[in-house]
């Protein structure tokens, strides 16, 4: 199979790209910056030099190819709105591409806007800013084989840059690990690789759902993550107002976990790497720049 993977060069989609050249098949991955390209290609996959705005490439690209990854997404906060809206154009021209034929299209989300417990079936809050899996079930009403992988808020692995280490930069920076209220809002967790085993599996066995939870641990305290990271960073961990966090308040008072049941029993997905504290006791987690 011949995948074209956005995002390639990414903390997922790097991921998902040796999961699918390490099981036999050919990827195309999309990347912007001479370094990552190099890194990509050293990673046996082919690299469209080409960004997220080159439309006619994008097309071009997931037309040639037997599936499509979508994992870019531009994490800039301060730009959300506009990244959420570039995000959705992505998507929907990829749909384009794909439109009359049988080839799927996978596309990423997260859990944000989800009840707590959700399972692959309930509907996410049609008021959230990202459109990416309203997007893709729109794509399915007009006949593209498409479907959602929604990803726990923490894709963890050494080397990881998103939601904890920002809880671990924040905790050096106040001289405390905090959470919110009690801490007894929860986080899922998944490992990076096994994050990356959900996209192949799913493609795979043909896209058969409209969405893939790549959830490992289903619900983890956050007080406990705060715990994890005072204790290698020998800082108490203590509960803290809103204030705090500052624009990180409302991810870190969030209740994301939901059940992975649907996607292990359909996907024959089994967790493979460490649980997020397992991961979080790790002293290279918390290797800065200069101790790498």
């Amino acid at each position: 199979m011949h995948v074209f993977v956005t995002g390639a060069t990414g903390w997922v989609g790097s991921a998902v790209v040796r999961e699918l050249v390490g099981a036999g098949h050919r990827a195309t991955g999309l990347a912007r910056a001479a370094d990552k390209a190099d890194a990509l290609a050293a990673a046996g996959a082919k690299v469209l030099r080409a960004s997220l705005d080159d439309t006619e490439v994008l097309r071009a690209a997931a037309a040639s190819a037997d599936a499509v990854v979508h994992t870019a997404f531009n994490h800039d906060f301060s730009r959300f709105i506009e990244n959420c809206e570039q995000d959705r154009r992505t998507i929907a021209e990829l749909g384009i591409a794909l439109s009359g034929s049988d080839r799927p299209l996978l596309v990423t989300s997260g859990l944000s806007g989800l009840k707590r417990g959700a399972t692959e079936l309930d509907l996410p809050n049609p008021a959230s800013p990202r459109k990416s899996e309203a997007t893709a079930r729109a794509l399915v009403e007009r006949g593209v084989r498409a479907a959602t992988v929604r990803l726990a808020p923490s894709v963890h692995g050494m080397g990881d840059h998103g939601f904890v280490p920002i809880l671990i930069r924040l905790a050096r920076e106040k001289g405390v690990s905090a959470y919110l209220g009690e801490g007894l809002n929860c986080w899922a967790g998944v490992h990076r690789q096994d994050a990356a085993r959900v996209y192949r599996l799913a493609l795979e066995q043909g896209v058969t759902e409209q969405v893939y939870h790549a959830v490992a641990d289903e619900s983890v305290p956050f007080r406990a993550i705060a715990e994890a990271i005072g204790h290698r960073l020998g800082l108490p961990a203590e509960s803290r107002d809103g204030e705090h966090f500052g624009w990180f308040s409302m991810m870190a008072g969030a209740d994301m976990c939901v059940s992975s049941a649907r996607t292990r029993e359909l996907l024959g997905w089994q967790p493979e790497g460490p649980g997020l504290l397992a991961d979080l006791d790790q002293p290279g987690y918390y290797l800065t720049g200069k101790d790498a």
